[in-house]
């Protein structure tokens, strides 16, 4: 059967694996090497050359880590992809392969608090220009442009306020202003599942794959999927020489076992997540709910359009801001005060003090992150247990 007609699921158990050519193991081996053995001297200089395929060192490719890429690459719809130590690896070899001295980058105003201090406080540093914009507003994105611009980046959903942005129509901006312009999304809390930004017109791919890919709270790592010839500019540029954000043969074995359940996992994750949503906005002490799945979200048509489901992650603001916050979040029993996201185990965070911290106050409010913000993170137990856990809490409040 041709793999492109078998559903997500189905490739994402299957794809580009063959039991038989791995003495019948039905579980893909583990390669735990650091380096490979060459036939001869020719194959050694043509391999090191990239004149012909092969592994010659883990640092740069590894077996396990290839069928994790061919699968991932796959099941985004894209022709290659690049496994990292992090996310933060790959978003950073991927940008560090575009940009140099002088060139200049657009980013959405609100993003995952390492992303910023990245950009903000780390590119800058070395003369790259970022300009900080709303990419729901395409007029604003329009505006900032400039002949130096080499890549747009975004997130969306957006971590932590769950703003969306139109892919399609920011890709073909940015692209009729100039092919050359990446689009560069960070899909982690869509996961290919429900989200296929490349299949949109984005350029490059980014995840956390410590999140709902891996799906246990177990493991930390990237993915980075585009086509082949700019996967291939990062592998030798961003991850060989720039960062060394070189994954582990076993983390890529548990990604691609947590891929299995993959679909599984993000139907539940979503439909807890509803169902919490709807509940919360129900409650006298809560002020918002930010779900891309509630019919009243700014967001709903737009997550309808470009998302098969509405993801597993909420945001919330109580009545009393921070404090009350504070005190739901200490009163929380079966629900985990945790940062991350995309695991087993619901977990709540406040992104003020934990994954956003890294902004200043001032920075917070330029950019949509409230001091009083509560981020969950649905997870897979039953819902009606996750629920009486949020209702006590908020009782406490």
């Amino acid at each position: 059967m041709n793999k492109n007609k078998q559903a997500f699921a189905t490739r994402a158990i299957h794809s580009s694996y063959d039991a038989q050519t791995h003495q019948g193991s039905l579980v893909p081996p583990v390669y735990m090497t650091s380096t490979f053995e060459f036939e001869n001297v020719e194959q050694d200089a043509a391999r090191f050359a990239g004149e012909q395929p092969g592994h010659f060192y883990t640092r740069i490719s590894n077996p396990t880590q290839e069928l994790l890429e061919q699968r991932i690459a796959d099941l985004e719809d894209g022709e290659a992809a690049l496994a990292t130590a992090s996310g933060m690896g790959a978003i950073t070899a991927a940008i560090w392969t575009l940009v140099s001295a002088g060139d200049h980058i657009i980013a959405d105003k609100t993003l995952y608090g390492c992303t910023f201090a990245y950009m903000q406080h780390g590119l800058s540093r070395f003369g790259v220009q970022i300009s900080f914009v709303d990419c729901t507003d395409l007029d604003a994105i329009k505006a900032a442009l400039t002949s130096r611009t080499r890549a747009v980046y975004f997130e969306t959903p957006v971590n932590p306020n769950m703003r969306i942005m139109d892919i399609a129509a920011i890709s073909a901006l940015v692209h009729d202003h100039n092919s050359d312009i990446k689009v560069i999304v960070d899909n982690t809390y869509c996961t290919p599942a429900l989200q296929q930004p490349l299949k949109m017109g984005a350029d490059l791919v980014v995840h956390s794959a410590t999140k709902y890919l891996g799906g246990h709270g177990d493991l930390v790592a990237g993915v980075v999927v585009g086509n082949q010839a700019l996967i291939d500019q990062i592998r030798l540029v961003g991850l060989k020489d720039m960062t060394g954000a070189v994954i582990a043969p076993m983390t890529a074995f548990l990604i691609l076992r947590g891929l299995k359940t993959l679909s599984l996992r993000m139907e539940r994750h979503c439909q807890n997540a509803q169902q919490l949503a709807e509940m919360l906005q129900k409650q006298p002490q809560v002020e918002t709910v930010y779900y891309p799945g509630l019919s009243d979200s700014p967001h709903h048509a737009l997550a309808n359009q470009q998302m098969s489901l509405p993801g597993g992650m909420i945001a919330f603001e109580l009545k009393g801001g921070l404090e009350a916050g504070i005190r739901f979040m200490n009163q929380l029993q079966l629900i985990k005060r945790a940062v991350s996201l995309g695991d087993a185990e619901t977990l709540c965070q406040h992104p003020a003090s934990m994954t956003h911290s890294t902004y200043t106050p001032e920075e917070r409010a330029a950019h949509g992150i409230s001091e009083g913000l509560v981020r969950l993170s649905a997870g897979l137990e039953d819902v009606v247990d996750i629920a009486a856990d949020i209702l006590q809490a908020l009782y406490a409040v």
